[in-house]
């Protein structure tokens, strides 16, 4: 997403830290910087916004503090205007926890058990643990930003037991998930990332520096979105996550994410051992040190040794089901990862309701989806998909003043439906223009499958994501054939599904579906799947024919294809009536949305 200046922001950015700067020409000239508070409190030329650029400056050579209003409004917690200002403040409430106001001293408790892990009671004063009021056998760990603020608190049962405990490890509900020991780190040229606390206080014992553990485990990447510019300012990583199974967790997901160099811990020197702290427990400082010391950058991009390759059946590859039983039978289980899934229709038949509709089933199986909407507003795109998410059963109706029928959903299912898609389903705001618009969406979809770890992104459609002016009408084909190449490369690279919406062609002149995409011809060609979905003559109103006219891996292709119903009310299209009253995650058991996260009651810092 890019920001387009507003004057506005800068004249409230003012208010906001207490000025009344002075227009000088072009520039906004404050009487005091931000950065450095010095200045003259007479005379407003110490500080000043470009009025044109957004960019600002201080003018006393001691400082010089230069930057943009992205910059304002990261650094003084200062919100922009529009929709950028939401990607840089969430607008996710989390629980505001007390940072104590002097260092926590660890409890014996707690430095004994650390100590039967070989950690010492230094590393323990160093990181802050202790043990819960009340209950010796509980471990903290307070989780402390870069700026020294506490955000989050885990606990550990020293003595846990399978046969009596429910759990071994939790957290503090609603609290904003981050790195352990970000507070500790002392530069930005490497960072060591482990699985679990006790490892990284593991790597600290080692002597080495900048060690941090993830919050929630292998699996739980939600730290990333509120860490990610920080880890990004490291000049590499090294994963030393848990070794099982002949893999490093924490590995994939961190290189798919993160654009900083990678290294990686060897299979051999975790001598046989899971993770860090067994090591140092066995092996000692040494073998944790050497270990990180000799971890190896992760081989060069895009060559490997052909020999290597191993065989893959088609059917155990990942795929993810669309949600149309029949579809799905034909695909050999649904749309398989790392191609483009071409939709094509005829204008006003449904189409991007249809790609919506699968969108919906993605994030429902735990795909993180990426929309691209050019033909719609926000709010059509939401309104619509609410209904779709809803069903029938969860739709109210009502009548405008000229007795037309609307439907809508009532408050508590939106605020179930907004729960369920946070952290799951992400708008591309289209209301930004910047030069080259098909470049900056690419970037875009680049940062995102990068940040929120998307998994999916529907393009709707191709035209509107090309943006072509008049003068480039003459070669919007070769545009055309670019764009959708940069496409697959993007959903084989981070092994993802892209779904491109894209008109037929207004004339047909072909029987054959692929020929009848508008546009160019790579378009179909480039695609991994290309299905049709539209009316004919022979159906009625509410009915479409959806048809496979391609499937490069499966090769089974279905040219009669079969009818899909619609529903008005919800926006769903179906093909049984348990496509049609199908339950969503939000419909189902509250206990599935906690997330693994555990209300502890007392925060013992409070």
């Amino acid at each position: 997403m890019q920001y387009k200046f507003n004057q506005q922001d800068a004249w409230d950015f003012a208010r906001t830290i207490g000025e009344q700067p002075k227009m000088k020409g072009d520039e906004l000239h404050f009487r005091i910087c931000p950065y450095c508070k010095g200045g003259d409190s007479r005379d407003s030329n110490t500080f000043s916004i470009n009025m044109k650029t957004g960019q600002f400056k201080c003018l006393r050579e001691s400082c010089s503090a230069t930057g943009n209003m992205v910059t304002l409004a990261k650094d003084f917690n200062f919100k922009l205007s529009g929709d950028f200002g939401e990607y840089i403040h969430p607008t996710k409430q989390f629980r505001k926890l007390k940072t104590p106001d002097a260092p926590i001293v660890p409890k014996d408790p707690a430095i004994a058990y650390l100590e039967s892990r070989g950690i010492s009671s230094e590393t323990a004063k160093q990181y802050e643990i202790t043990v819960q009021n009340g209950h010796e056998n509980v471990l903290v760990f307070p989780f402390y930003d870069e700026k020294g603020k506490m955000q989050f608190v885990k606990y550990r049962k020293t003595d846990f037991d399978k046969e009596k405990d429910k759990a071994k490890e939790w957290c503090e509900s609603n609290c904003k998930p981050i790195l352990f020991g970000m507070k500790q780190c002392v530069d930005f040229h490497q960072l060591v990332i482990t699985e679990g606390q006790l490892d990284s206080l593991s790597v600290a014992e080692a002597g080495i520096k900048n060690a941090v553990s993830v919050p929630t485990g292998a699996k739980g990447f939600t730290w990333v979105p509120y860490c990610w510019d920080w880890v990004r300012k490291f000049e590499e990583i090294v994963v030393f996550g848990d070794y099982e199974k002949e893999h490093v967790t924490l590995l994939e997901e961190i290189k798919s994410r993160f654009p900083n160099k990678i290294r990686v811990v060897q299979p051999d020197d975790y001598q046989n051992c899971k993770d860090a702290n067994e090591l140092l427990q066995k092996h000692g400082k040494d073998a944790v040190k050497l270990a990180v010391e000799h971890a190896e950058l992760l081989p060069v991009k895009r060559i490997k040794q052909f020999a290597d390759i191993k065989k893959t059946d088609f059917k155990d590859l990942p795929k993810m089901k669309t949600g149309f039983r029949e579809l799905d039978q034909i695909l050999a289980g649904g749309i398989f990862f790392g191609g483009i899934f071409l939709i094509a229709g005829k204008r006003g038949d449904g189409k991007s309701t249809f790609a919506n509709q699968i969108a919906l089933n993605a994030i429902d199986q735990g795909y993180p989806t990426l929309i691209y909407s050019g033909e719609m507003t926000e709010n059509q795109c939401k309104n619509w998909m609410d209904l779709q998410a809803a069903g029938p059963n969860n739709i109210a109706e009502n009548y405008n003043p000229d007795n037309t029928k609307y439907q809508f959903v009532t408050t508590p299912i939106q605020n179930r439906l907004n729960d369920w898609y946070w952290n799951k389903m992400y708008l591309y705001d289209n209301s930004i223009i910047d030069d080259d618009e098909q470049e900056d969406l690419i970037k875009t979809i680049t940062d995102a499958i990068m940040q929120y770890g998307i998994k999916v992104v529907l393009i709707d459609n191709l035209m509107t994501a090309l943006d072509l002016d008049v003068e480039e009408e003459s070669n919007k084909f070769e545009k055309q054939s670019k764009f959708v190449n940069k496409l697959r490369k993007l959903a084989y690279k981070f092994n993802i599904i892209i779904m491109l919406v894209a008109h037929r062609r207004k004339s047909n002149m072909t029987t054959d579906v692929n020929d009848e995409v508008s546009g160019s011809g790579d378009i179909t060609n480039m695609a991994t799947v290309v299905v049709s979905y539209d009316r004919d003559d022979n159906l009625g109103d509410d009915q479409r024919r959806l048809v496979l006219s391609k499937s490069r891996l499966i090769g089974k292709l279905y040219y009669k294809g079969y009818i899909l119903q619609y529903d008005e009310k919800s926006k769903r299209i179906f093909s049984s009536a348990n496509e049609l009253h199908r339950k969503f995650g939000w419909e189902k058991s509250l206990d599935a949305e906690n997330d693994g996260f555990i209300d502890a009651g007392e925060i013992v810092f409070v």
